[in-house]
């Protein structure tokens, strides 16, 4: 299993906002985590990549307890984030955000190969090199924000409301670019986009207050009466 998260619980302050999150990511997968504003899914990537610390639970990456480990050893045994609201250096060029991702002795030594790697799945952001990454549109920043977390050469890869403020057809082709990862890696997409992601998932959860309430394939999600009430609007 790449990465297996079992009966998490975490919070800020004295408010818990996990009880129990357990799921896990196979190997070359997506898995999506779906759930409406302020379930918790943000929390739990945040609670898997150690910015925000478990109160209960264990966190395994490739059967290796990571549970206590802060963030920046984490990104070195192969765990990346790509944080709600992409957070790049706008004064920076797109190559050098890029760059801004190799900070590992392992993404350091294959940099320029890991680089052609991201140009051959964003081939805008190969265009756009010299440009100023705040002066992009909202759908290239996000492009730019998933390349810069593939640069430290994940094992597994954590990626935060990718489709939030975009146009149906730049969602469109961001998850068919999501899609081709998992030739690479595994992939834990979190979305509110429902729809989207069970389109490209192998396997997917919803949390609602902290909660798995409910787990399965997109296909026999996409036809629980309560999913399509309350995310696809049937």
């Amino acid at each position: 299993m790449a990465l297996s998260v079992q009966n998490l619980s975490s919070g800020y302050g004295r408010l818990q906002v996990l009880f129990g999150v357990s799921l896990e990511v196979p190997a070359k997968s997506i898995i999506s985590l779906l759930g409406p504003n302020g379930a918790g899914k943000s929390t739990t990537l945040w609670t898997i990549m150690g910015v925000v610390r478990p109160w209960e639970g264990r966190i395994l990456l490739e059967g290796r307890d990571v549970t206590k480990l802060p963030p920046h050893e984490k990104v070195e045994l192969g765990l990346a984030l790509v944080p709600e609201g992409r957070r790049l250096f706008p004064e920076m060029t797109v190559e050098e955000n890029l760059l801004m991702g190799v900070f590992t002795k392992r993404a350091r030594d294959k940099a320029r190969d890991t680089l052609e790697f991201v140009y051959a799945l964003f081939p805008r952001l190969k265009e756009r090199r010299r440009q100023r990454a705040g002066t992009m549109s909202g759908g290239e920043q996000q492009m730019l924000a998933i390349a810069r977390a593939l640069m430290s050469r994940p094992k597994v890869l954590l990626i935060d409301e990718p489709s939030a403020g975009l146009a149906p057809k730049i969602v469109s082709d961001l998850f068919q670019a999501v899609k081709r990862l998992k030739e690479e890696m595994s992939v834990l997409l979190v979305e509110q986009n429902v729809a989207a992601s069970l389109e490209i998932s192998d396997y997917s959860y919803v949390i609602e207050n902290g909660r798995i309430v409910l787990q399965g394939k997109p296909e026999e999600l996409a036809q629980n009466e309560h999913v399509k009430k309350a995310y696809l609007g049937v």
